[in-house]
């Protein structure tokens, strides 16, 4: 089974017909918002989107079947999840977490356990503790992420 993504949070109902407020957290935007798009909710269920309009920094949604503002309400704050969807040349958090991380010569230098979210480049923490910026990473595999680094950035300090 793939790994569901959380893409948004339902944060309250809108109006009386059903309609919820939805804070997205894709890149995907448009996608995750199109009629149709299925999502599994934190509790289980499943919900397709009937509408959606921009409201503000949130999305005015409304999901096939919550038809009144009862059946919103119950969505509140339940987080959505949905299936990656393929996009070449994206890197998915979950796919480097868990592999080693490789230098251009093949020197491993650990296992990558999160990335960290950045400004100016997220940043893959290796178990040691090191960071190493996402900006040099250039490709991976089902065992490692090779990155292209300065000299000297992976590099012990007491050496």
């Amino acid at each position: 089974m793939t790994q569901l993504l959380e893409v948004g949070r339902i944060t309250k109902p809108h109006g009386l017909q059903g309609d919820v407020l939805v804070k997205y957290v894709t890149d995907m935007i448009q996608e995750r918002t199109a009629i149709g798009a299925a999502f599994t909710l934190s509790n289980d269920r499943e919900v397709v989107i009937e509408r959606a309009s921009l409201h503000n920094d949130r999305w005015i949604v409304h999901f096939e079947g919550v038809d009144s503002r009862d059946a919103a309400q119950a969505l509140q704050s339940q987080i959505l999840f949905a299936e990656p969807l393929e996009d070449p040349g994206t890197i998915f958090i979950h796919e480097i977490i868990g592999k080693r991380l490789r230098t251009e010569d093949g020197t491993d230098h650990g296992e990558i356990v999160t990335v960290l979210d950045n400004p100016a480049s997220d940043l893959m923490e290796l178990e040691s503790g090191r960071l190493v910026p996402m900006a040099f990473y250039l490709d991976h595999d089902d065992e490692f992420v090779t990155v292209d680094v300065p000299a000297g950035l992976l590099e012990d300090l007491d050496e």
